[in-house]
């Protein structure tokens, strides 16, 4: 791999991290309803699914998908059925008035464990990101020399690059929490991000390959 190929990597990658979805969304929800430091696990719930799903790609599994649509469709729905839940879920969260510091999360913190699965499931929720992966990272890849010593520089590329845009959402997420303080923005807040998450889950069953 030539040093332009990996900068066209970055740059694409960049790019694409930055992006609003489901992830990003997540990650700055839950910085703003519990704290900056709760919202680390959700971030690692994110980056284990798709680390995870980018290495299956690279395995061959995207093209198992691809030759057997009827596996991929149910992966989509279910896919589909999660971020809906967590959409209805949010909607429906209940809102407290909140006083105090400000800079305190506005919901009491949930354990670690369970935002890192709630990251988890959300990056996993859209077996789009098998394919979307196997079909961008073999274009970087060189083809006559070692594959696996540039699949590890590209993949740690984008560790790298998707976990600072966590947290740059992570930070939106900390200074919305001081407006969030209100019940009615608070309320407005679950309201919006559930409405999000709903609509991503509509795109996910609507969208055919």
């Amino acid at each position: 791999m030539s040093l332009q190929t990996w900068w066209l990597f970055v740059l694409m990658t960049f790019v694409v991290s930055a992006t609003p979805g489901p992830n990003m969304l997540l990650v700055m929800s839950s910085s703003a309803r519990f704290g900056f430091r709760a919202a680390v696990a959700t971030m690692a719930g994110c980056m284990t699914a798709l680390l995870t799903m980018m290495s299956i790609s690279a395995a061959g599994v995207g093209g198992l998908l691809q030759a057997f649509p009827s596996v991929f469709d149910v992966l989509r729905w279910a896919g589909a059925a999660y971020l809906a839940y967590l959409g209805i879920k949010s909607w429906r969260s209940p809102v407290h008035a909140a006083t105090g510091d400000a800079s305190r999360p506005m919901e009491l913190p949930r354990k670690s464990g369970a935002l890192f699965r709630q990251g988890l499931l959300v990056a996993a929720s859209n077996p789009k990101a098998i394919l979307f992966a196997a079909a961008f990272l073999p274009q970087f890849i060189h083809p006559q020399t070692p594959k696996l010593p540039q699949f590890a520089i590209l993949l740690s590329t984008f560790a790298v690059i998707e976990t600072s845009w966590y947290v740059v959402y992570a930070g939106s997420g900390q200074r919305l929490a001081t407006y969030l303080r209100r019940t009615t923005v608070l309320k407005a807040f679950n309201r919006l991000t559930g409405g999000v998450f709903i609509g991503f889950a509509a795109v996910m069953a609507a969208v055919r390959d």
